[in-house]
């Protein structure tokens, strides 16, 4: 037969209560029985005194006496109808002789009636013992007193147990439910008790597990993404990527032989053509990540050059891109990687910000901040913005912020998010150059 914890914990506390009870109830009833027999033989002991010779005359001084010594109230009745008695007040009438229980004041007394034999001072005459059973039941709760404070303690302690009993089966059942979630592939555990022993550790321990289990989950869901990013690219970015190379060179052929063409259009066409590569390049790049190439170069020109990719698609749609060229920044840096960092940040801010709208882009030395006007990203995926297909928008793929992030971290940058006075700002913090 299978039993819970909570059966194991609680039948032997129950089996300590009831052995208790049976020991408490025998206790107090040979404490009880005690108590009578000691007053039974207390009141055959005073009997005895008064009646068995040598003895003395029963005045009403003597009766005074043993009331004293005994506790017990006394009645002489003389040959001569006369009574002297020990009780606070006369009696109007003496009870029966054959009554052993007599009620005078309110008091009920136990009864002995004694006849003097004849060598006693006051033969012939009768005596009555009376014992009040108030003392009685003093006497027998006296005794009982010490067996009912054990038991009754004991009944407390073992109360006390089946409670901190049940409270430690429900937080293991807790622990239970948690570890059966983390089974199922749920990884949120609920807040770790505050509670310093080794359940509360156990928890601990438990919640720890759950968080590590969701980092590992997150990392082979992304390292999955990757591995069919790479396997969808490898086929189809290369072609797509080739297409684009042949129509770039088609159109720089015709800019070089027709001298007379109006170059601008083209010129954008080109540079549009040239974003299209670099973007197939980047998936390639994000699914299969190479070192980066570092050589000095300017960084500034790197974002100039990103900025005036995006003002045609800008002036198109009326978004307002304010950018103001600083002096040059020398320091290393890969010039591709670069280019997917500040393109994906000032492209994702464009499409965030809308017709309409307004991106600033500002070069801080060692950072840049990209600022637009949009919304912001929806709360479900603010915490998962620079994972691989991660996006807010419906047209979108969630690969910049992604190509973003480890474009940044391959230059010892870091990239973070935050909404400031109504926009969304993101900020890309690099080392400083010695």
């Amino acid at each position: 037969m299978r039993l819970s914890l909570r059966q194991r914990l609680l039948i032997p506390i129950g089996v300590l209560l009831l052995g208790d009870a049976v020991a408490t109830a025998w206790a107090a009833h040979v404490s009880a029985a005690n108590a009578q027999e000691r007053i039974r033989s207390q009141l055959a002991r005073v009997t005895h005194t008064l009646t068995e010779p040598p003895t003395f005359p029963l005045t009403p001084r003597v009766l005074e006496q043993m009331r004293g010594f005994s506790g017990a109230e006394f009645v002489l009745v003389r040959r001569n109808g006369e009574t002297a008695t020990t009780f606070p007040r006369s009696l109007g009438h003496l009870p029966q002789a054959k009554d052993t229980h007599w009620m005078i004041d309110g008091e009920t007394y136990r009864v002995e009636r004694v006849l003097l034999p004849e060598n006693h001072p006051n033969a012939g005459e009768t005596l009555y013992v009376g014992y009040p059973e108030s003392a009685q039941r003093t006497a027998v709760w006296d005794a009982m007193r010490p067996a009912l404070i054990s038991g009754t303690a004991i009944g407390i302690v073992a109360l006390i147990l089946a409670w901190l009993g049940s409270r430690f089966v429900g937080r293991i059942r807790v622990l239970e439910q948690q570890t059966r979630r983390i089974a199922d592939g749920n990884f949120q555990s609920p807040p770790v008790p505050e509670t310093r022993d080794e359940l509360g550790d156990l928890a601990a321990s438990v919640h720890d597990m759950a968080n590590r289990l969701a980092q590992y989950q997150t990392a082979l869901q992304q390292t999955e993404r990757l591995r069919v990013l790479g396997q969808f690219s490898g086929g189809l970015a290369h072609q797509l990527r080739n297409a684009a190379a042949g129509a770039r060179l088609a159109v720089q052929l015709y800019l070089a032989d027709t001298r007379s063409a109006d170059r601008e259009p083209l010129e954008v066409a080109l540079r549009q053509l040239g974003r299209i590569e670099s973007n197939l390049q980047q998936f390639l790049s994000l699914g299969k990540p190479v070192p980066p190439e570092m050589r000095a170069c300017d960084w500034t020109e790197i974002v100039d050059t990103a900025v005036q990719l995006m003002r045609p698609q800008c002036m198109h749609a009326g978004i307002d891109l304010l950018w103001s060229k600083p002096d040059p920044c020398l320091r290393p840096g890969d010039t591709t990687l670069l280019g997917h960092l500040f393109g994906n940040l000032i492209g994702n801010a464009v499409e965030a910000a809308g017709p309409g709208g307004r991106v600033e882009v500002v070069w801080l030395g060692n950072a840049i901040e990209v600022t637009d006007s949009g919304r912001g990203p929806p709360p479900e995926i603010a915490d998962r913005l620079f994972e691989p297909f991660v996006t807010g928008r419906d047209q979108g793929i969630g690969l910049g912020l992604a190509v973003a992030k480890q474009a940044a971290e391959a230059h010892g940058g870091r990239i973070t998010w935050e909404r400031r006075n109504g926009a969304t700002v993101f900020r890309v913090d690099f080392p400083p150059v010695p």
